[in-house]
Parts: structure tokens; C-alpha cells; sequence
């Protein structure tokens, strides 16, 4: 697990090139490369996962005209070393790493076609006229960030907004619509980010740059199901998944939030690793919803080491800039702060690697609005709006009265979510489920879900892995029939029959319920993080910034005050995130992050 970087076809000086790298250097403290030619460079902040001592990146090609970086894990790489090694390849370690030159020389760009993992890869190929690779993986569980200067042909990349931004010919200009994106889905979802000139690449893309052709963004098909081979057992397959996602050279832990998920995950975990510590985090004092009981219970249950992390509420707003910083771009979604400091005492803790139940809801249906969406669809009633609504930080009619009539001018013809999305979802093949589906994976997932916890695990230096996001189990939930995801009122049916017999009955028997902070009460006068807002939500702020009318905000704070409820908390989070983005990056290059924060579990 890494952070990496580079570019192709420009000149870049070495002291930014340094720079770059020294802002992702969080993610990968245990060793910086970084190989450059006079147009060029390809650089790597290195987690130490597999084989410590190797995996010197960047990696290179016995001829040396090959070059590659890596940011993830190739779960097979074993495998594909001993192929190699009968094809003459020669390996100086066992680094999952150090095998992508080989490969990519065997097979060209169809090297990827052969990996089993979760990964963002640049490759440098200098054996002829020299080209630049980008692959991702199938649901992009590691991001690539990028601007193409197309006037230029010149392409700049990095696994983290703000090392991109140090590049000195990466503009940190706002995207315009950026706002509108962002409260229609809680962060932008596709390529565009809410950056006028940073892209995010899609999940499952190869990117091919050179002089000749420019840069070439391709989408591989996804793998077809291998002939003869049956669906199986949805908990055999988990346990092959989790008993491979358990191989690390470093200590590994599991995140359980005492739901079905994580639960399961966990519980799974153990045939392998007897001696798992498992992580929860909840709340000093006394808050609705709660769930460290059912965490516990589930630890108790199967036999784990417990370690309970607890967040003062009163650290919020010292908190927020620092995960803001760390994603980029902003995130609605109140448990950032939750994973920021969780993933920080894991770290504390001494673990290297947590498991994590992340992507099984998208996969299996568990959301409420998969469920009410598909109801009402099938029962003839309107079901497109009210699920876009219910992704939305507000309704489209609440938000657009929050803007100052400037600013709903300049976004009124600006879709606040990829056409190519909305079109797939609206009149796409298979069932009303079956679209949602593929819009949860294809487009939420990887930006409001997958970024967020790659970006909030490694700001500590944290790898997380995700069962549910194998491919092999993606697989088998696309292919469920909408009655073994959702059906008479139940979600995620399929996965609570693999998890059977396998956890205990209350957390079966539970209510879903989101993991994630319970500001609807945090965020009421007499609060720290009340004042806080109220004063980066100043009329005068929002004056400058020409998007919100002053007036409208007031009004949100007005209700919150007189009657609070999670509805106006969000929609005052949200806008509070915004701002806290908007004069940290606004138009300057990156700073550092500040001083991380010392999170201790018990």
C-alpha cells in the first residue's frame, strides 16, 4: 500500500517534485522514491505491507526501460510470480509490487487483466517511443487524481488532491457548479471533482499517454463468469475472501461497528486469525444510537481482543480542517471524523492493516432507499426523484433556496450528476433494483465511499481491505435476483442468511442503522461545534463567496435551534464542510495537513 505520482511530458523541477511526494508522505512513511527523466517522473510514498524489507519503488524492469508504481494490494501476486518465473523472469524480492514490470512486458496493457487486487498503477514504458499507463482497479478502491493539459499534451497524477495541487501547473481554481454537485450528492460523484481542472479517474479504466495519440482514457468490460462455474455458497465464498485478504507481513485488525456487516467480516476473520483485535469507535458521554454494546457482544461472541476508541465531541472542530484536508474535496457525510480518528488509534494501536464490512450494502441492498425505490416502482409509483432525493444533502427545491440568485442562475443548465449516470438509471436494462445497483457501485460507492476511506485510513498510515468489494463477490451479488436483496420489507436478505448460526441472534435480529456521528444533537447552541459554524457560516464569509444567500443560512440555524433534527444538522454540516474547503484550498497551493491529533483505544 502506497500513495504515488507523477508526470509525462513536461518539465517539472525537482524541488516540487519533492514537494509533491513530502504531502503524501502520511500515507507512505516507510520509504520515498522517485525516478524522473527530463519530461518525466514516477514516484511512490511506500507503506510497508508485504515483504518489509523489498519493495523499493519505484520498480523497475531487468532492462531498466521498463518503470512502474503501485498503490494498493495484488492479492494473487504469488501466483503470478511463479508464472514469471517460468517465463524467465527473475525477482529480487517477494513484494506483491515488484512483479508489474515483468508482467506488463509479457502481456502489454492487458497486464491488468491478470491482477486479483485493489490498486491504482502507473507504468513508464521507455523501450521505444516512451508512454505512460494509468490502470485502476474494478470499483476503484484506490484513486488516481489527474489534470491533462491537453494544449500541452503534458499529464500530471497523484493518489491525493492536495499532492496534485503541488504541482506548479495544476490550477486549485473551483469548480463552479462544485457546490451544487456536492449537495445533490454529498460529493461529486463520476470524474469531475470539485476542482475546475482535477479528474478523478473512473473505476476499471487504462489510460494510455504518449506524444503521438495524447492521453486515451479506455473502460474495460467487466470479467465474464467463467464457463460451468456455479454461483456457490455466498459464505464459503466470503470465508475464501477473507482468509486471502488475511496475508500481510505487518499486524492486522478488523473494524467492527456491531452491525451485519463489519460482524460478519470479523467473524469470518477469525477461523484464520484466532487472535484478531477488532476496533469500534463511539462517543464520550451519552448519545442516541449508540452501538458499542452490539460491537462488544459480537467480540465476545467470537473471541476477539475488544478495543473501544472513544471521540470527544468537544474535538470536533479541530477535527474537521484535518479530515477536510485529507479527502480533497468535501464529504456530507457526518462519519468522516468517526473514521479519521479511528483509523488514527488503530494506528496508535500498532496495526498496519484493518478489515473493514465497507461495499456490502451496495452490493446486497441494504440501503433504505434501494428498498423503497424498488417497492415503489414495482408498485407504479414515482421512484426516480424520490431516490435522488434521498442521496441528496437536500431535496433539489431546498437547496436551490439556499443559493443567491446569482449562483442558481450559473447552475440551472449544469446536471448535478453525470448524464451518463442518470441515463443508465433512469431507462437502463434489467429491473428498477438492478439499475439502482449499478448506480450505487458504478458511481456513489467509489466516490462518497471508497475515496473517503482510503483517504481517512491512510492519513494514518492505516491499509484497509474490503471483502465485499472482491471481485469474485461483486460478481455474485449482481447476478441475485432482486428477491435475495430486497423483498417484503427485508434488505440485504442474502447476506443475512450467509450470516446465519454465525453471529449472535441481537445483531441479526437489529435494526440497520448508520455508522456515524449523531450531529442532530451535537450540533445545538451551547456546543462547540454550534459556534463553530455559526462562525465560519458568518453572513460576511457567505457574502464574499457569492453562492449562499446569508439570509437562508440564518434560517437553517433558526430552525435547528428552535426544533434540531438530522435533516437541518446535515444540511448546516454540510455547508459548514464546504466553507472549511473552500478557504482551505481556495486558489493557493497545499500546505501540510496540521498536527495530527494522538486517538488512543483502550
Amino acid at each position: 500500500m502506497c500513495r504515488i505520482y507523477g508526470h509525462f511530458n513536461a518539465v517539472v523541477p525537482s524541488d516540487h517534485l519533492a514537494r509533491v511526494g513530502e504531502l503524501q508522505r502520511h500515507g507512505g512513511p516507510d520509504w520515498q522514491g522517485c525516478s524522473a527523466g527530463p519530461d518525466w517522473s514516477l514516484g511512490s510514498n511506500r507503506l510497508a505491507v508485504m515483504d518489509p524489507a523489498g519493495g523499493r519503488q519505484p520498480y523497475r524492469s531487468a532492462s531498466g526501460a521498463v518503470h512502474a508504481v503501485l498503490n494498493g494490494e495484488i492479492y494473487n501476486h504469488a501466483e503470478l510470480r511463479e508464472r514469471l518465473r517460468a517465463l524467465g523472469h527473475r525477482f529480487a524480492d517477494r513484494c506483491d509490487g515488484s512483479i508489474l514490470p515483468a508482467l506488463y512486458e509479457e502481456y502489454g496493457d492487458a497486464f491488468v487483466d491478470h491482477l486479483d487486487g485493489m490498486y491504482a498503477i502507473a507504468v513508464l514504458d521507455l523501450r521505444a517511443e516512451p508512454r505512460l499507463v494509468l490502470v485502476t482497479d474494478h470499483l476503484g478502491m484506490k484513486p488516481l487524481f489527474h489534470h491533462w493539459d491537453e494544449r500541452r499534451g503534458a499529464l500530471f497524477f497523484s493518489s491525493e488532491i492536495p499532492a496534485l495541487l503541488a504541482f506548479p501547473d495544476v490550477s486549485a481554481d473551483a469548480w463552479e457548479p462544485g457546490l451544487e454537485a456536492y449537495l445533490a450528492s454529498k460529493t461529486p460523484f463520476g470524474e469531475q471533482t470539485m476542482f475546475r481542472d482535477v479528474s478523478a479517474l473512473p473505476p476499471a479504466v487504462t489510460a494510455v499517454c504518449d506524444r503521438a495519440g495524447g492521453l486515451r482514457v479506455r473502460r474495460r468490460p467487466p470479467p465474464a463468469p467463467e464457463p460451468g462455474r456455479r454461483r456457490g455458497d455466498l459464505r464459503t465464498l466470503l470465508h475464501g475472501e477473507v482468509d486471502a485478504l488475511l496475508e500481510a507481513d505487518v499486524p492486522l485488525a478488523s473494524i467492527t461497528s456491531g452491525g451485519l456487516d463489519s460482524s460478519l467480516v470479523t467473524a469470518l476473520a477469525t477461523g484464520k486469525a484466532p487472535r484478531l483485535h477488532t476496533f469500534n469507535i463511539a462517543y464520550t458521554g451519552s448519545w442516541p444510537a449508540d452501538e458499542r454494546h452490539f460491537a462488544r457482544q459480537v467480540s465476545d461472541h467470537v473471541g476477539t481482543r475488544y478495543h473501544q476508541v472513544e471521540l470527544d465531541p468537544k474535538e470536533l472542530p479541530e477535527l474537521l480542517p484535518r479530515v477536510v484536508w485529507h479527502l480533497g474535496q468535501p464529504n456530507a457525510d457526518p462519519i468522516t471524523v468517526s473514521s479519521y480518528a479511528l483509523f488514527a488509534a488503530v494506528r496508535e494501536a500498532g496495526f498496519t492493516v484493518a478489515l473493514t464490512g465497507d461495499g456490502a450494502d451496495e452490493m446486497f441492498g441494504g440501503y433504505r432507499r434501494m428498498r423503497v425505490a424498488a417497492e415503489a416502482a414495482a408498485a407504479g409509483e414515482p421512484w426516480y426523484e424520490p431516490y435522488l432525493d434521498e442521496l441528496a444533502v437536500l431535496p433539489a427545491g431546498r437547496r436551490r433556496r439556499l443559493y443567491t440568485p446569482e449562483y442558481a442562475a450559473a447552475v440551472r443548465s449544469v446536471p448535478a450528476l453525470p448524464e451518463e449516470a442518470t441515463g443508465a438509471l433512469r431507462s437502463g436494462p434489467g429491473t428498477v433494483l438492478d439499475r439502482i445497483t449499478a448506480f450505487e457501485i458504478g458511481y456513489r460507492l467509489p466516490a462518497y465511499h471508497l475515496r473517503r476511506v482510503d483517504h481517512l485510513s491512510m492519513a494514518s498510515a492505516v491499509e484497509v481491505r474490503l471483502p465485499f468489494c472482491q471481485r469474485s463477490v461483486v460478481r455474485h451479488a449482481v447476478r441475485l435476483p432482486d428477491r435475495d436483496r430486497v423483498h417484503g420489507g427485508a434488505v440485504k436478505r442474502a447476506l443475512y442468511e450467509a450470516a446465519r448460526g454465525l453471529l449472535p441472534g441481537a445483531v441479526l435480529a437489529r435494526e440497520k442503522q448508520p455508522f456515524t456521528l449523531p450531529i442532530a444533537d451535537m450540533l445545538t447552541p451551547g456546543w462547540p461545534l454550534w459556534d463553530y459554524a455559526r462562525d465560519l457560516l458568518a453572513a460576511d464569509r457567505l457574502r464574499r463567496s457569492g453562492q449562499l444567500s446569508p439570509g437562508a443560512v440564518d434560517r437553517l440555524f433558526a430552525h435547528q435551534a428552535a426544533r434540531p433534527g438530522n435533516a437541518t444538522a446535515l444540511a448546516l454540516w454540510a455547508l459548514l464542510v464546504h466553507e472549511i474547503w473552500r478557504e482551505r484550498f481556495r486558489g493557493a497551493p497545499p500546505v501540510a495537513p496540521p498536527q495530527e491529533p494522538e486517538v488512543v483505544a483502550s
